[in-house]
């Protein structure tokens, strides 16, 4: 069995990014992907995408809302209680691997580095 996802979609907002004490970066942030079944029919579909150490970084410094990325990674669940005790699940894409997509105007990002 294979749990492997990738996405091409672009940034719904500027990424979260997080340092910790330990050295270690992460980086959050909304994807919006869409599904066209015509000309007139599209669906877009909201991902919650995390990436941690060297992506984070790329991420942090070079991405920003509208950036059209390319994202490969595996999907998690992570389910849990709320304050209720009803319970919630709430997907996560884990990226591992981070590229931008489209042209560099698209992104304007021309000197960015390829990671």
């Amino acid at each position: 069995m294979v749990n492997s996802v990738t996405l091409v979609g672009r940034l719904g907002q500027d990424p979260e990014i997080k340092y910790f004490e330990s050295g270690s970066v992460k980086a959050r942030f909304s994807m919006a992907v869409d599904r066209t079944f015509s000309k007139e029919n599209k669906i877009t579909d909201w991902f919650t995408v995390e990436v941690w150490g060297r992506d984070a970084e790329f991420v942090g410094e070079w991405v920003k809302k509208g950036t059209m990325l390319i994202v490969s990674g595996q999907m998690e669940v992570n389910r849990y209680n709320d304050q209720a005790g009803n319970p919630k699940e709430f997907p996560l894409i884990r990226g591992s691997q981070v590229r931008f997509a489209g042209s560099k105007r698209d992104n304007a990002a021309e000197t960015a580095p390829a990671y």
